[in-house]
């Protein structure tokens, strides 16, 4: 199957609908610290940031998912073979259900050991678990998203992606405001919305998947040997299990950043959660690119076109990086009254703007970071995302070791460099990647 020309122009019309839904997925994040913030409460909102924290690290264990499904069925595509594309559908949403349940299950070891690792605190612990355990009746409905999410960007039917992404977090912004300034349920009436917007999200995204395979082929395809080939299998959980320790090596990292707010005190976490809003919106907006080059990618490498895979790392690499400078130049100007709007604690104000410029830069040296994980996952280089995950890792956590002396401007100097470190372990494995796909193909750079 061969691969259409790639323009700037295609590029942007496939990355645009990302990045759209994309930017609710920060701007639920923006009503979740609003919502609380504004209540004047920085314990609760402090609360809302630990268990956030709890829940990412828990839920996007599996993010693997996600990743994995879309570089293998963007390959599945790129080369023809709609039986796997439809095979892999299946895999993903019953993988993610059982997943799911399995954690909903097991929450009653979960919960107690993540507040045990993390030093929040007697209160802070209390704000928390009310949203944590909100959450998890979301759990098999929030895998299955995953897997539904993946399944369409590998297609690059970009714009059902958004579809589902918009519906889910209009959702769950509605039911935020509804329980917790109607209902006063405080933290636990925003992981409460959350959970029933995931439940939404999964009976939308099922139906808008039927539009893009055969039903009767579906449906054979649940008793077909393709379904359940061993061969398929071993590289779905292989490919799945390098990025399943990359995420948790992610997740670590994050978790370790906030767990050195919490240390500085709940003003501290609290201000830090403001400040993460503005990292959460550029990462996940310049996801778009990202996103575009893990199917652009990956239809590539299975229709056998090296060349169409450098073009896509190219073009997709202009639009990154440009975007993360702009976001920095944003952030900088606007930031403050942003900050204001978000959090009506002085203390909390005053430490987030005294932080602003760290976040703000975020976006510039973290886009070669996110541009390089696309390229990776679109590739379906599960070791190679491993590998520099824990070393990004392993490096942060004793950069952040060694600057505890300078308060809170350390922990904003760490998390900075741990792109930066990302970035280059990544970078390392790129030539290995361009030479043996072009040993593959027989192609050489156009």
């Amino acid at each position: 199957m061969a691969v259409a020309p790639l323009t700037r122009r295609s590029i942007f019309a496939q990355a645009w609908p990302i990045m759209l839904g994309q930017t609710t997925v920060p701007l639920v994040g923006l009503v979740d610290t609003a919502v609380i913030g504004r209540t004047g409460d920085a314990t609760a909102l402090a609360g809302v940031a630990l268990g956030t924290t709890v829940i990412n690290f828990i839920f996007w264990t599996f993010g693997f998912l996600r990743m994995g499904m879309t570089g293998m069925t963007a390959q599945a595509e790129g080369s023809g073979d709609r039986a796997e594309v439809e095979a892999m559908l299946l895999r993903g949403l019953a993988l993610g259900f059982g997943l799911g349940c399995a954690l909903f299950v097991l929450q009653i070891a979960l919960i107690p050991l993540a507040f045990a690792l993390l030093a929040g605190g007697k209160g802070l612990d209390a704000a928390a678990s009310g949203y944590v355990s909100a959450r998890f009746l979301g759990a098999p409905a929030s895998l299955s998203v995953f897997a539904l999410n993946g399944w369409l960007l590998g297609l690059g039917r970009t714009r059902a992606a958004l579809a589902l992404q918009i519906v889910m977090n209009l959702v769950n912004v509605a039911l935020d405001l509804l329980f917790v300034w109607h209902f006063g349920l405080g933290a636990r009436g925003v992981g409460l919305g959350t959970a029933c917007a995931e439940w939404t999200a999964l009976v939308t995204g099922t139906l808008i998947a039927t539009r893009y395979t055969d039903g009767l082929g579906v449906l054979r395809g649940l008793v077909s040997r393709a379904l359940f080939a061993r061969a398929a299998l071993k590289r779905l959980f292989a490919v799945n299990g390098d990025i399943m320790i990359r995420t948790i090596a992610l997740l670590l990292l994050f978790a370790w950043f906030t767990n050195a707010g919490a240390r500085l005190g709940a003003t501290t976490l609290a201000a830090n959660q403001v400040l993460m809003q503005f990292v959460s919106v550029s990462a996940f907006v310049l996801d778009g690119f990202a996103f575009t080059a893990e199917s652009r990618i990956g239809q590539a490498i299975g229709a056998g076109s090296a060349s169409a895979m450098r073009r896509a790392i190219r073009l997709t690499g202009e639009f990154c990086l440009a975007s993360g400078v702009a976001f920095a130049a944003v952030f900088l100007i606007v930031g403050q009254p942003i900050i204001d709007f978000l959090a009506t604690n002085a203390d909390v104000r005053a430490i987030a703007g005294d932080m602003l410029v760290f976040a703000a830069i975020v976006p510039a040296i973290g886009a070669p970071a996110w541009l390089l994980d696309g390229i990776f996952i679109g590739a379906t280089r599960g070791r190679a995302l491993r590998n520099a995950a824990i070393l990004a890792t392993a490096l942060y956590i004793a950069t952040d070791l060694l600057f505890r002396r300078f308060g809170e401007n350390g922990v904003w100097w760490a998390l900075g460099l741990s792109y930066i470190y990302r970035a280059a372990a990544l970078g390392a494995h790129l030539p290995a990647l361009l030479l043996s796909v072009d040993l593959a193909h027989g192609e050489r750079a156009t």
